[in-house]
């Protein structure tokens, strides 16, 4: 099974910007997906972005326009560029890898918005 390891994350000002990655340890062959998703303590978990084989990338209408979704091959990362961050895009969020049947998950960052 990959194991996934998140970086990133942090406390930024409304209108600021992060960077959280996702690096994949073991064999990726075969990959469906990879998403990043967002869920806050009491809420449902978000799928934010999903990237498919075919690098074709889908957002949530909450984060379109804000949110840039980009693997580096190379070294299996995944990477999530939000900008124009909102208070209310407050969240913790991971990372998670579709191989086939089999779905890893990251250990989840916390991304805190100020106003």
């Amino acid at each position: 099974q990959v194991q996934l390891v998140q970086y990133g994350g942090g406390l930024v000002q409304a209108g600021g910007s992060l960077r959280p990655s996702c690096e994949a340890a073991g064999n990726t062959f075969g990959t469906n997906a990879r998403c990043w998703y967002r869920r806050a303590p009491g809420k449902e978990r978000e799928l934010v972005a999903i990237v498919r084989a075919d690098g074709s990338p889908v957002y949530a209408a909450s984060v379109k326009g804000r949110f840039t979704i980009s693997t580096y091959s190379t070294k299996n990362t995944l990477y999530l560029q939000m900008n124009s961050l909102k208070p209310e895009d407050t969240d913790v969020y991971f990372c998670n890898v579709v191989i086939q049947s089999t779905v890893s998950w990251g250990q989840g960052t916390q991304v805190t918005v100020s106003s």
